[in-house]
């Protein structure tokens, strides 16, 4: 029953946070790009840093791999909130699908490497 109602919580809390994230515009991009490249590796270097600290801070191996996912993601996140700010490129839901992608990728390749 906690972890359904767990699920919930953090669900409604992210469809809230991206529902009302005040954005002034939208980007109007291309799935491709030397940007989403970008996107992409910097997620990938992020999350598997991420879960680098929590290993050196004498985390388990869940607590380690979760703030790494985290970390990159809201990272991400931040970035394109940051661009979505009148002057800025627009928010981009491309941009951060690559960036999810690329804490994915980072969360698996330090997991496969370190386990």
């Amino acid at each position: 029953m906690l972890q359904k109602l767990s699920f919930t919580f953090r669900f409604t809390c992210i469809a809230l946070i991206a529902g009302c994230s005040g954005c002034t515009h939208y980007a109007n991009d291309q799935w491709t790009g030397k940007d989403k490249a970008e996107h992409f590796v910097g997620s990938t270097v992020l999350a598997a840093a991420g879960t680098a600290y929590g290993d050196h801070q004498g985390w388990n191996e869940a607590r380690s791999r979760s703030f790494g996912l985290m970390f990159s993601v809201g990272l991400g996140a931040a970035k394109e909130l940051y661009d979505s700010r009148e002057g800025g490129s627009g928010w981009s839901w491309k941009d951060f699908s690559w960036d999810i992608a690329g804490a994915a990728a980072g969360y698996s390749a330090y997991h496969l490497t370190h386990f």
